[in-house]
């Protein structure tokens, strides 16, 4: 599948939030507890700093997206975070790894100078592998630092990336 990435319009907002809230509604990854309609998706995605789309080239098809917003304000203004989400039927198809990167190429472009991830749960293994495979560092871990979908609590690990 050749990928395109690009900003999510409003055509998009019906994908995009069920891609979104198939993660949420999985409960092991997002900390979000409520899923998006389109009105709420349409508030949510257009507070962040860049809400991307990851759409199949020949048929426009939605197939992935991110957000990226900052982390922090004033002094740690400059550190940001994201969020990434696959369809569920195309995941271990790289879709994650082009959204990671143009992630970063989209902070450095917005004038963030690190990414940060604070929370990604200790169970996601292939996270973790595709972050730390594109020069993602681990800062530690946090036990407990997650509540999952059915009431276990996990450790969390802290990452960040340079821009």
């Amino acid at each position: 599948m050749n990928i395109e990435i690009r900003a999510c319009q409003r055509e998009d907002l019906p994908a995009a939030c069920a891609i979104w809230n198939r993660v949420v509604e999985d409960g092991v990854a997002f900390p979000q507890m409520e899923a998006l309609d389109v009105e709420s998706g349409e508030a949510f995605f257009a507070q962040q700093s860049f809400t991307g789309v990851a759409a199949d080239a020949e048929t426009g098809r939605v197939v992935g997206m991110y957000i990226l917003h900052p982390n922090n304000v004033g002094r740690c203004g400059h550190i940001c975070n994201a969020s990434y989400a696959v369809r569920a039927d195309l995941r271990g198809q790289h879709i994650g790894e082009a959204l990671v990167r143009h992630s970063l190429e989209k902070g450095r472009e917005l004038g963030f100078r690190v990414l940060q991830f604070n929370a990604v749960v200790c169970s996601n293994v292939h996270a973790l592998r595709l972050y730390e495979k594109l020069g993602f560092v681990r800062l530690g871990v946090v036990p407990g630092g997650f509540l999952r979908k059915d009431g276990v609590y996990e450790d969390i690990t802290l990452m960040y990336h340079t821009l």
